[in-house]
């Protein structure tokens, strides 16, 4: 055996070393998995927006009138499974005093010579603000639109058309004076 034998039989367990070495350099090394419980919520919400915030009324002495300008009213929700209607009322804070003067003496319009028409809604025809609602106070309401929830049906958006008009018919001797009051428009998930 030569000289290139001894130096082979000397260099073999050295590159064994050095080939040892270098493949689990070159393999992986894992640790052990650490962990994160999540917990991710989407509570429910329903958003109103209605425009314009103002509507005028042209009374006429034993007529009707019909409000400036339509009233829009966008519904947004995410209601939970255990829900199963969403309702859409408006209401007056009084039977009696829907509109009213400043005074002396205080002259009123009560909500049932208030009518209301939203025809993608309940009220497709003109309807006196007389019923008692989800909110709002009683025999001074209307409902809009209820909305049957299903699994297709838990977050949503609708946005409607809700007109308005003043028949003082029942009134002939009102006297002339500026009139005001507010109607409320507020959805409940039932």
């Amino acid at each position: 055996m030569g000289t290139g034998w001894k130096l082979y039989r000397r260099a073999l367990p050295l590159a064994a070393l050095f080939f040892g070495f270098t493949a689990s350099s070159w393999g992986q090394l894992n640790s052990t998995a650490g962990s994160v419980a999540l917990t991710a919520t989407l509570g429910e919400s329903i958003t109103l927006a209605v425009t314009p915030g103002t509507m005028s009324f042209a009374l006429v002495a034993g007529g009707t009138a019909t409000g400036s300008t339509p009233i829009s009213i966008t519904t947004t929700w995410v209601l939970a499974a255990s829900r199963s209607n969403l309702v859409l009322d408006a209401y007056f804070s009084s039977a009696s005093a829907a509109l009213s003067t400043a005074g002396p003496p205080v002259v009123n319009i009560p909500s049932s010579e208030v009518l209301g028409q939203m025809t993608t809604g309940t009220p497709t025809s003109y309807t006196p603000f007389t019923q008692t609602g989800v909110v709002g106070a009683a025999g001074a309401g209307l409902a809009l639109f209820t909305v049957s929830l299903s699994s297709s049906n838990r977050a949503g958006t609708r946005t409607d058309s809700f007109s308005l008009e003043i028949d003082i018919a029942s009134q002939p001797q009102l006297p002339a004076a500026v009139y005001t009051g507010t109607v409320y428009i507020q959805a409940q998930a039932l």
